[in-house]
């Protein structure tokens, strides 16, 4: 009897633990998933419909803006309070605007497929440079350094911010494997924001380990009446002095402010693998 009394505990246990495994999967969970945070609404600002939005960027009291479309791209500084732009400049057709990134008293902004980046004077929108890369340009950041540019794939590219060299790269992972299609990009408080292409999901990426630590699910952000005509979740803007977080998306009518509890700043030095190392 003890014998039989033992094995059936051991079943039931087993049962147990395949029903808490059948649970998880029908959660979309895994043992050891990476925690999806929640959000809330602080406000929201007026955004153009007409602009496919590529890169967002905040500093000063203005929104930084690249759209992008063959023939639409451009570079905005736009007024958060009424929507209205205030200076813009016009890309050649023949370029995608893609991210754009603020730099010290520089613009920053990426093509999709001509493998050129243009640097602009931040007040004047002079263009003071250009520079080449091999990869598509999707979205592109700063760590107060380097650069940081994403391709569409799970890699992020370190680039040095006076030649624009390549000099790190970080393969992107959760618990399930590489994080593919990172987008627009925002340095956050020591941890790299990186909306995921096609989906409402934000990664938060810890700049060493390239590890995703927290997922910000904005699913429903934008209502009913605000998604006709829409595309995608893309554009993340940070607020450093105000600590403020701003998220839109391609021909949204809004741009967001909204609070989550997933900002932290990861010890040690913000870094990533040589370039050429294993991924």
């Amino acid at each position: 009897m003890k014998k039989t009394g033992g094995a059936i505990l051991v079943c039931l246990a087993i049962l147990l633990a395949v029903l808490r495994v059948q649970s998880a999967a029908g959660d979309g969970l895994m043992p050891g998933a990476t925690n999806v945070r929640p959000y809330r609404v602080i406000r929201s600002y007026p955004h153009d419909r007409q602009a496919f939005t590529q890169g967002l960027a905040y500093e000063g009291g203005f929104f930084y803006e690249g759209t992008g479309l063959h023939g639409r791209s451009s570079l905005r500084k736009v007024d958060p309070a009424s929507g209205r732009v205030l200076k813009e400049i016009r890309l050649e057709p023949s370029h995608f605007g893609e991210g754009i990134a603020l730099f010290g008293d520089r613009i920053v902004q990426l093509t999709w497929l001509s493998h050129m980046g243009f640097v602009y004077d931040k007040t004047s929108f002079r263009l003071l440079n250009t520079f080449a890369y091999p990869w598509e340009g999707w979205g592109v950041t700063h760590d107060g350094g380097r650069l940081i540019l994403s391709d569409g794939t799970n890699a992020l590219r370190f680039l040095d911010s006076q030649n624009f060299r390549e000099v790190a790269t970080l393969g992107v992972h959760d618990e399930r494997g590489p994080v593919t299609g990172l987008n627009e990009l925002e340095y956050v408080q020591g941890v790299i924001y990186a909306n995921v292409w096609p989906t409402d999901r934000i990664a938060v990426i810890h700049p060493r380990t390239g590890r995703v630590e927290a997922w910000l699910d904005l699913r429903g952000l934008l209502g009913k009446a605000d998604s006709q005509g829409a595309d995608v979740l893309n554009g993340i803007a940070y607020d450093a002095r105000g600590d403020r977080l701003f998220v839109t998306g391609k021909l949204w009518p809004k741009v967001f402010e909204i609070q989550s509890p997933v900002r932290t700043r990861p010890s040690g030095r913000t870094g990533a693998k040589p370039a050429g190392s294993s991924r």
